[in-house]
C-alpha cells in the first residue's frame, strides 16, 4: 500500500514533504525504504530521506533549495534551523539560452471563448466598472465619497454595470516633478485609466499637487478607450462641491456604461496576472503547477500571462532563461535580478529575507525553495518578453513584469499593464481582491479550502490527496477562468474586497 504520509518529488531529492503531521518515531516509506522520523514534523514541512552531510546540497524539485548547515540525519526535520543559503558563487549559473535551444511560441491551437465587454480600442473587459481616480492623496477622501454614493441599491437597476471603484493612493505630491518616481506613478495611474474593465473614468485632483490632472489627461490623449472626465477640488469650490459634481458626472458615465453588453470573444483576449501569496510547502506541488497548466492552455489560445514578483524568482531564474525566446529576453530578466540584488543590499538586506514568517511556518525554508515553486505558475511555454513595472503589455504568450514580491504592489503593476484577470495561489490563506479586475484565489490544500471556504475559489488540494492530477486540476482551473471572465463572481467580489488594494510601487525621494 502506498504511503500517503510523505511525497518525494524527484528520485534524486534528499528531502520529502510531509502530507500530514508526522509524530516522532513513526516509520515512513520513501521509495521502498523505511525511515524513522526523529522529531515531530508539521504538515507541509520537509523530512530528510537520507543522511545529508554538513555543507552538502539540500534538494527538492530536483533543484538545490539550500545548504546543510550541519550534518542532518535521515528522518530529521529539515528547515531553517539546519539549512541556509548557498554562497554566492554556488548559486545557479545565470545562463543565456543557447542557439538551437530557443523556444518558439506556436500559433494559437485552440478556440476557447468567454463573454466579455468589447472596447473601442480592441481590448476586452471582464468587468464593466466606472473608475474614480485620484491624482494625489489629497483627493482620496473625495474619490471615496463619490464612489460611496453608488454602493448598495444605488445602481441595482443598471444590469450591465459592476459598480464604481475609487482608485486612491498615498502619493502624488511631495515629490520631484521629473524623474522615475512621478513617471512610474503616472504610468500606473494611466494604466488603470486605460483598463478595459473601466467603461468610464473620472480623474479627481486637488489643484496644487505635483501630479496635475491636466498632465494625466495629456498622457491619456484625446482618443482614450473610454470617456474620461476631470474635476479639481480647488476649482470646484471645495470638497462638498466636488463630491456633488462628481456624483453627477459618475451618474452620466453609468448611463453610458450600462449600454455595453457582453459578447462572445476568443480567449486570446484574456491577459492574466499571476500571483502567489501566503505560500506554503504545498504551493509548488499543487496550486502553482496547476496554474501553470492553465497558463499553457491560455497561451495555446493566443492569450497572455504575466509572471511577476522578481524577488520571488531569485534562485529559479535559470528555469526561465533556459526557455527565453531570445538572448535579449534572458539578458533583460537577469539585469532585473541584478538590480534587485543591489536594491536589497542598499537597504541592508538580502533577497533571502523574502520568505515571510507565514511562509516559514508553512514549510518554506529559503527563497530558493519559494522561487522554485513560484516559477511553476508560468507553465512550460517560451518566455516572450520582459516589461518594466506597469508598462503596457503588448506581446502575447508568457511574459514577465518586473515588480516587488509584495502582492498588492505586484498585482497593481499587472493591472496597469493590461491584465483583465488575476489568478492568486495561496497556502496560508489570502483574502486579496483587485477591483476593477476579478481575482481568483486558489488554495493549495483541501484543509485551507474548507477552513476559508468563503474566500477560496478553487481547491487544488485533491492533487496532494491523490484524487486529481495536476493536468486535470489545471484544466478545471482554466474553465473557471473563462467562467469568471464571463461574469461569474469570485469570493473576493462577493465579500466586497478590492476597493483599497491599489498600491502602486512608489520610488524616489519624498520631499
Amino acid at each position: 500500500m502506498t504511503d500517503r504520509s510523505v511525497v518525494l518529488l524527484h528520485d534524486d531529492d534528499n528531502v520529502a514533504v510531509a502530507l500530514r503531521s508526522l509524530s516522532k518515531d513513526v516509520l515512513i516509506d520513501v521509495s521502498g525504504r523505511r525511515v524513522r522520523v526523529l522529531s515531530d514534523i508539521p504538515a507541509g514541512h520537509k523530512v530528510a530521506t537520507r543522511d545529508i552531510a554538513g555543507g552538502a546540497r539540500v534538494c527538492k524539485y530536483h533543484q538545490t533549495i539550500g545548504i546543510a548547515l550541519r550534518d542532518i540525519s535521515a528522518g530529521e526535520h529539515v528547515h531553517v534551523h539546519n539549512v541556509g543559503m548557498p554562497e554566492q558563487h554556488e548559486q545557479h549559473e545565470l545562463r543565456q539560452p543557447q542557439a538551437g535551444q530557443v523556444i518558439q511560441c506556436a500559433d494559437a491551437e485552440r478556440s476557447d471563448t468567454f463573454m466579455g465587454f468589447e472596447r473601442s480600442n480592441g481590448q476586452v473587459g471582464t468587468r464593466n466598472f466606472i473608475g474614480v481616480i485620484a491624482s494625489v492623496n489629497c483627493s482620496a477622501s473625495v474619490c471615496h465619497a463619490i464612489a460611496d454614493a453608488f454602493k448598495g441599491d444605488a445602481i441595482a437597476l443598471l444590469e450591465n454595470v459592476d459598480g464604481v471603484v475609487p482608485i486612491t493612493h498615498q502619493s502624488g505630491c511631495g515629490m520631484s516633478s521629473t524623474g522615475d518616481g512621478i513617471a512610474l506613478l503616472r504610468r500606473t495611474l494611466m494604466g488603470y485609466a486605460r483598463s478595459p474593465n473601466f467603461a468610464g473614468v473620472l480623474l479627481v485632483g486637488l489643484g496644487c499637487e505635483v501630479n496635475q490632472v491636466n498632465a494625466m489627461t495629456e498622457l491619456l490623449g484625446p482618443l482614450g478607450p473610454c470617456p474620461v472626465r476631470t474635476l479639481v477640488i480647488q476649482e470646484e469650490g471645495g470638497a462638498r462641491e466636488t463630491v456633488a459634481r462628481g456624483i453627477e458626472i459618475v451618474r452620466e458615465l453609468l448611463g453610458v456604461a450600462n449600454r455595453a453588453t457582453r459578447t462572445m470573444v476568443p480567449a486570446s483576449k484574456l491577459t492574466l496576472g499571476l500571483q502567489c501569496g501566503g505560500s506554503d510547502g504545498y504551493s509548488g506541488m499543487t496550486a502553482n503547477p496547476a496554474l501553470g497548466v492553465a497558463v499553457d492552455l491560455l497561451v495555446r489560445n493566443g492569450g497572455t500571462a504575466i509572471l511577476s514578483e522578481t524577488p520571488e524568482i531569485y534562485g529559479a531564474e535559470h528555469l526561465l532563461t533556459a526557455r527565453a525566446a531570445s538572448s535579449d529576453v534572458s539578458g533583460s530578466l537577469l539585469e532585473k535580478l541584478r538590480w534587485w540584488e543591489r536594491y536589497a543590499a542598499a537597504g541592508g538586506g538580502e533577497l533571502n529575507n523574502n520568505p515571510s514568517p507565514g511562509n516559514k511556518a508553512g514549510g518554506i525554508t529559503t527563497i530558493l525553495e519559494k522561487s522554485l515553486g513560484a516559477v511553476s505558475k508560468g507553465g512550460s511555454t517560451a518566455l516572450r518578453a520582459v516589461y518594466d513595472y506597469a508598462e503596457p503589455v503588448r506581446e502575447p504568450g508568457l511574459v514577465f513584469m518586473d515588480t516587488p514580491g509584495y502582492d498588492p504592489v505586484s498585482a497593481t503593476g499587472q493591472i496597469a499593464g493590461g491584465a483583465n484577470l488575476i489568478c492568486f495561489t495561496t497556502g496560508r490563506g489570502s483574502v486579496f481582491g483587485s477591483k476593477p479586475v476579478p481575482t481568483i484565489k486558489v488554495a493549495t490544500t483541501t484543509a485551507l479550502f474548507e477552513r476559508m471556504r468563503s474566500d477560496m475559489d478553487f481547491n487544488s488540494g485533491p492533487i496532494v490527496d491523490g484524487t486529481l492530477s495536476i493536468e486535470e486540476a489545471g484544466a478545471q482551473l482554466f474553465r473557471l477562468m473563462l467562467a469568471v471572465a464571463s461574469g461569474q463572481r469570485t469570493c473576493s467580489e462577493m465579500n466586497g474586497i478590492g476597493d483599497r488594494e491599489f498600491v502602486p510601487w512608489l520610488q524616489g525621494a519624498v520631499m
